[in-house]
């Protein structure tokens, strides 16, 4: 863990514009400067960089942060890695927790990596393996496949390179058994696996020996977890970003073949089905998901279990499988490329796939099991929301050829989503009260002694936000937001004056025509009402006392 104070003294070295400026062009305009947004496509400048509040702001897209959080998003790293990059550009040196902790050596990794490399040169049978599969010379180097050979010999590499046999241990090159250690990968093709951070992790295996083992992968470490890992996101992330399209395949060469013939945004998971832990790398750029598995059984139970856990988390994307025996690999060595360009462009959604797939689990001619896939399609669509169940009822009844009724969920859904204001009015009046509290918090206070949310004609959301939620992004807008004003000391006391009289006016005529008063209750709250606008047309700020 990077300490507190190291993270405050590299944050008291950056400059937003600084850093900005070092990734993308930025230009001077008035207090502020303007860059083309680097996060969505657009021709006339709309992304805000303001040094006097050292945050920037897309007005087009809603992105925004400070400079840390521009490293973040434009390098897709997470919180630690952006500090390390930042205080690497900075020549700043951060501290760490834990400082008596031993330091993994790391780089036993790469030595083996490149120990596996060169033997890979002088196997002819592994060699010929990957050229029979179609792979070429360019992805052998491009995705750094190597050859671990008997276990003795990586064992005595390790001692001849007076490499610590603890560290290689530690890192699941070696392990130790009855009969002293032995190597972990023996007799396999070798696919070194990266993390996020673009530093080796560990190593995928396939046997050329007929092991019953046919992939491998290194076991668990403190810095190998193949559940949150991709196969090959390190040389597709930048694709991915690019494309705005990741496609997730089951296997080692599904990829190397596909980055070959182009298609550099393919990943894979290391022999294990797509989970949760995969999601925070999935969410870096919020690509569209395309899950590319096999037909067979498992690829299609894979496939069910992956499309129903994007689903759930609201990723965009859809379903391609492969049938016929073929894969990916094996398409792209017959040189079918339109072809499997036309299949990612047309992916099956996730939820249309689950669904179809619960029906063909079932005989739908025969009324009994017609209404078991009905029972088992309403546990899966409860799961959705409720527009996406009203989406989704009518797909399945056109399925199954029924009513509606008989599988709808939603009517019963008491969960509803809070209704959405669609209205596009400003006030700004109001906008500038809210921007004179973002820029002087003293402020909030005097405020708040005379205003409530429900005030608000048009811009209660936003002064909500200012109380629960001040680091939403549209308040990060109204604060760059140059025709926007601020107002000093003097007009706020003066349009708090103007905003109270309006609000009450509103008032007055409300209750002036609610009939469910009686007559008593009308009559006392005009009266207050009255007094209210009458103080406040004298000067006095006033607190709600309806």
């Amino acid at each position: 863990m990077i300490t507190k104070e190291s993270i405050e003294t590299l944050k008291s070295h950056l400059d937003v514009v600084d850093v900005v400026s070092q990734f993308i062009q930025v230009k001077k305009s008035g207090a502020n400067f303007k860059a083309c947004c680097p996060f969505h496509g657009e021709d006339t400048p709309s992304f805000v960089v303001s040094p006097q509040k050292q945050i920037y702001h897309c007005f087009g897209c809603g992105v925004g942060g400070d400079a840390i959080k521009f490293v973040m998003e434009y390098e897709k790293l997470s919180y630690p890695e952006a500090l390390e990059k930042l205080a690497s550009m900075y020549n700043v040196q951060l501290n760490y927790d834990n400082k008596n902790q031993k330091k993994q050596d790391i780089k036993i990794l790469e030595q083996i990596n490149s120990y596996y490399q060169k033997l890979l040169t002088s196997n002819e049978v592994a060699h010929k393996y990957l050229i029979d599969r179609g792979i070429s010379e360019f992805s052998i180097e491009k995705f750094e496949m190597g050859y671990a050979p008997a276990s003795n010999q990586t064992i005595n590499y390790l001692n001849k390179n007076f490499l610590n046999l603890s560290d290689a241990k530690e890192l699941g090159v070696i392990d130790s058994g009855q009969n002293g250690l032995y190597a972990r990968f023996i007799e396999r093709i070798t696919f070194p696996i990266y993390g996020i951070n673009g530093k080796m992790v560990g190593f995928g295996g396939r046997t050329i020996s007929g092991h019953n083992a046919k992939y491998i992968n290194s076991p668990q470490t403190k810095i190998f977890n193949k559940s949150r890992l991709l196969y090959g996101y390190n040389l597709a992330k930048e694709s991915i970003y690019k494309k705005d399209k990741i496609i997730i395949t089951e296997g080692y060469l599904d990829v190397i073949m596909l980055h070959q013939a182009g298609f550099d945004n393919a990943v894979a998971t290391l022999g294990t089905a797509l989970t949760t832990e995969h999601l925070p790398l999935l969410k870096r750029g919020e690509p569209n998901v395309i899950v590319a598995y096999d037909g067979d059984k498992a690829g299609l139970n894979a496939a069910y279990k992956a499309s129903t856990l994007l689903a759930q988390n609201s990723f965009d994307g859809g379903v391609v499988i492969f049938g016929e025996g073929k894969d990916p690999a094996d398409m792209v060595k017959e040189g079918q490329i339109n072809e499997l360009n036309a299949i990612f462009e047309n992916p099956k959604p996730f939820i249309p796939f689950c669904i179809d797939i619960i029906i063909s689990k079932y005989n739908t001619k025969i009324p009994e099991e017609k209404q078991k896939a009905i029972l088992e399609l309403k546990e899966y669509i409860k799961t959705l929301t409720p527009i996406l169940q009203e989406e989704y009822e009518s797909y399945i009844a056109k399925k199954l050829n029924v009513n509606q009724k008989h599988v709808n969920v939603s009517s019963n859904n008491q969960q509803r989503e809070a209704p959405v204001n669609l209205t596009s009015s400003i006030d700004i009046a109001e906008l500038q009260l809210i921007k004179t509290i973002l820029e002087n918090e003293d402020v909030l206070e005097k405020v708040l002694d005379v205003v409530e949310p429900h005030m608000f004609e048009y811009h209660r959301n936003e002064f909500e936000m200012i109380l629960n939620d001040k680091e939403n992004p549209i308040l990060r807008g109204i604060s760059l937001q140059e025709s926007i004003k601020c107002y000093n000391d003097e007009e706020l006391k003066q349009q708090l004056l103007v905003f109270l009289v309006n609000f009450y006016g509103r008032k007055l005529s409300i209750v002036s025509m609610d009939n469910t008063l009686d007559y008593k209750q009308k009559s006392v709250m005009i009266r207050k009402i009255r007094t209210n606008i009458q103080n406040l047309k004298k000067g006095q700020l006033i607190s709600y006392n309806l």
